[in-house]
Order: structure tokens, then sequence, then C-alpha cells
């Protein structure tokens, strides 16, 4: 039976491979963090000294 994760998007070889899942992860994670830490800076004035 084959996967499932060939279809739409992601019609490319390897696609659900670690190395893919692995970099998709850390673009996500840390695009989230970057987000959640700069809304916090804007919000909150979180590490400005003066």
């Amino acid at each position: 039976m084959s996967s499932d994760f060939n279809k739409g998007i992601m019609k490319f070889d390897n696609a659900d491979g670690p190395l893919t899942v692995a970099l998709s992860a850390i673009v996500i994670f840390g695009s989230v963090g970057l987000l959640i830490g700069w809304g916090l800076e804007t919000a909150y004035l979180v590490g400005q000294l003066s």
C-alpha cells in the first residue's frame, strides 16, 4: 500500500522523509517562536532596558 503523503502539495519524492519533516518542523516552530517573541516585545516591551 502506498503512502498518502505523495498527494496534493507534497507531490515530490521523500516528501515524508525524516530530513524533510525535520527541516519543516524547524522552519514552522522557529517562525512561531519569532512571532511570539515579536508580539511579547511589542506588547510588553520585553527585552528593552530604557
